[in-house]
């Protein structure tokens, strides 16, 4: 068998196994049941209630996943009793919408982050830590450097 075949045989076995377990995550405990339509009413009711209106992600969610995304959104978005305080959660969320790159997101955590008090120079170094995430992640990465190799120096290094 020559290199080319290996790798196709490789390629298309690897697919197989992702499709295989794909169809097992989604078909194996039976079909998904449709969410009530009266959960996604009472969620878009208290959206209403909540924010005075329904956010523009939910807007176009589709309507059996409605209520789910609502919850989601109080529990993480919304929610003051984290881990994280607020304003670096929004300039994580602002540093991660800048690689993305998403104009939305970057829109929304950039006013989000102010709004929990943080700074234009917190707001650019936020960015800036990103863009040195990527830089140095595309140096190692694309030089295919050791894993193992760089794993051992960094534990040295925060062995000191």
């Amino acid at each position: 068998m020559t290199t080319t075949s290996k790798t196709r045989y490789i390629s298309r076995f690897l697919a197989m196994t992702i499709m295989a377990a794909i169809y097992g995550l989604f078909f194996a405990s039976g079909p998904v049941k449709a969410q009530d339509p009266a959960s996604s009413e009472a969620a878009l009711a208290e959206m209403q209630k909540m924010i005075g209106g329904v956010p523009a992600e939910l807007q176009v969610y589709p309507e059996s996943a409605i209520a789910a995304g609502w919850e989601m959104m109080k529990s993480t978005d919304l929610n003051k009793n984290t881990a994280l305080p607020s304003k670096i959660r929004e300039l994580i969320g602002l540093a991660v919408a800048a690689q993305i790159p998403c104009q939305y997101c970057v829109y929304y955590h950039a006013k989000a982050a102010k709004a929990a008090g943080a700074t234009e120079e917190e707001i650019r170094e936020a960015v800036h830590q990103a863009s040195l995430t990527r830089h140095w992640s595309t140096i190692l990465y694309g030089n295919q450097y050791a894993l193992e190799t760089y794993k051992t120096e960094t534990d040295a290094a925060f062995a000191q």
